[in-house]
């Protein structure tokens, strides 16, 4: 998976002041609306049913859920998945007035639009992302075909099997992770000596 992103520091504009760029041009802006972890399809699913039922496609233009394609690696094969990469959040580009803040955030699950306080510290102000963040997500939501990413639940000293090749049924344990070139290094015992050996992640999996 790419570098997760820090939703304190890169998600709040509260920190820093947005910056205008062509993503961020005219009355549509990109916010990030908090709500219940697990609940993204459902808010989605809901959001996008009320803006055709009450005709808000001139204000709303896009409901999304963050998601990169990653690779999981199980019982030695490799499996395309779709991992929600701000878990806790969607992303809402909306032309926002009164209306449509009022709508978004009375919606089922939502707990509030990422923004600053107000003076009075009672009023939550709604900021669009700035635009750097704009131009990171849709780098990991544009980057399918670049560069494969994998979810590897696994760490260095986990104990392995090999699954395929010359070393199949070897048993060892993990030396160094290569999340780049998606290798792993593991130390087998090879005719009673320990022996470092170089396999991909679809060639091992882990001991339970």
């Amino acid at each position: 998976m790419s570098e997760d992103l820090n939703i304190e520091n890169e998600l709040n504009p509260a920190v820093t002041e947005p910056v205008e760029d062509d993503q961020q041009s005219g009355q549509f802006k990109w916010y990030a609306v908090r709500i219940i972890s697990g609940h993204e399809n459902k808010v989605k699913a809901y959001l996008d049913s009320q803006i055709k039922l009450e005709g808000l496609e001139d204000k709303v233009k896009n409901v999304l859920i963050p998601l990169e394609k990653v690779f999981e690696v199980k019982g030695g094969k490799k499996k395309v998945k779709y991992k929600n990469f701000l878990p806790g959040y969607i992303l809402v580009e909306a032309d926002l007035d009164d209306k449509i803040r009022s709508f978004i955030s009375q919606a089922p699950s939502i707990l509030n639009m990422v923004g600053a306080k107000s003076i009075s510290g009672k009023r939550l102000e709604p900021i669009p992302l700035r635009g750097a963040e704009v131009k990171r997500i849709k780098a990991i939501l544009n980057e399918e075909n670049q560069t494969e990413k994998i979810d590897f639940k696994l760490s260095v000293g986990d104990p392995v099997k090999v699954t395929s090749g010359p070393f199949n049924n070897f048993n060892g344990n993990v030396l160094e992770i290569n999340t780049e070139k998606m290798k792993v290094k593991v130390m087998v015992s090879i005719f009673g000596r320990k022996t470092p050996i170089e396999l991909e992640f679809t060639q091992i999996e882990k001991e339970k």
